[in-house]
């Protein structure tokens, strides 16, 4: 019997040390993932509001991050509506109605990405002190039982076992502090970058509401062959197309 406390003590501790590695690991990825992400939103924002007008904003297509998602997300709605208009259900939209909801489903896809991990670390905050505490008992109950067995209950006799079952509740609340702490931490963070894509969104439909909700179609200028290109005979033609 003594043999399934000390196993179920174990792996109380082995349980909590991998709780304490998922948690430092987690901190490690979303602390990057933020800092990231704040920092490719700020260069995004500061090259969108430094446009001279929407399309040469529109043209802002190498920046990265949930800004800039949101706003080629914005850009793409705006050219399909212009193609598309009418041509079946999903366009058959009011060109505001359709803009905002486009707008908001890819803010709230950006914000699950962010979200990803944190149901982890709540989880673990939660679990660890009481995952600490379930191998606290079968400690105390092994040191019971280690006592009743030398027929000594002497404080020298009690105090080692009782104080050596009482660590892996330590330990449980050890590995909950910076899980909780990170958490907290963590969906603030997601809730000011929230707040900020709400408020970039909102000012991207007062910019375009301005434009009549279109922006002009970007030429581009591509050669067609000749009629008489089939005899090798004729020359190349230059046309714009837009897109």
């Amino acid at each position: 019997m003594n043999e399934l406390y000390t196993f179920a003590v174990e792996l109380t501790f082995w349980l909590l040390i991998a709780f304490s590695i998922i948690t430092w690991a987690l901190i490690l990825i979303k602390g990057v993932q933020n800092i990231l992400a704040s920092n490719r939103n700020r260069r995004f924002t500061r090259a969108f509001w430094s446009a001279t007008d929407l399309n040469a904003a529109a043209a802002l297509e190498n920046h990265q991050g949930s800004a800039a998602q949101v706003a080629q997300v914005g850009f793409r709605t705006l050219r399909s509506a212009d193609s598309s208009y009418g041509l079946d259900l999903e366009h058959s939209w009011d060109r505001q109605d359709l803009l905002e909801r486009h707008l908001r489903q890819q803010i709230q896809k950006e914000r699950r990405s962010l979200e990803s991990g944190l149901a982890v670390l709540a989880s673990i905050g939660t679990t660890a002190p009481f995952v600490g505490l379930f191998g606290t008992v079968f400690g105390i109950i092994e040191a019971l039982t280690a006592i009743t067995s030398n027929s000594s209950a002497s404080i020298e006799v009690v105090a080692g076992p009782i104080g050596h079952a009482l660590v892996a509740t330590g330990f449980g609340i050890a590995v909950a502090i910076p899980s909780v702490l990170a958490y907290n931490y963590f969906l603030r963070r997601l809730k000011l970058i929230a707040a900020d894509l709400d408020d970039f969104a909102t000012d991207f439909v007062t910019l375009v509401q301005k434009a009549g909700f279109r922006i002009k179609p970007t030429a581009i200028t591509t050669k067609l062959p000749s009629r008489n290109s089939e005899n090798n005979t004729g020359t190349d033609k230059s046309t714009e197309v837009f897109a």
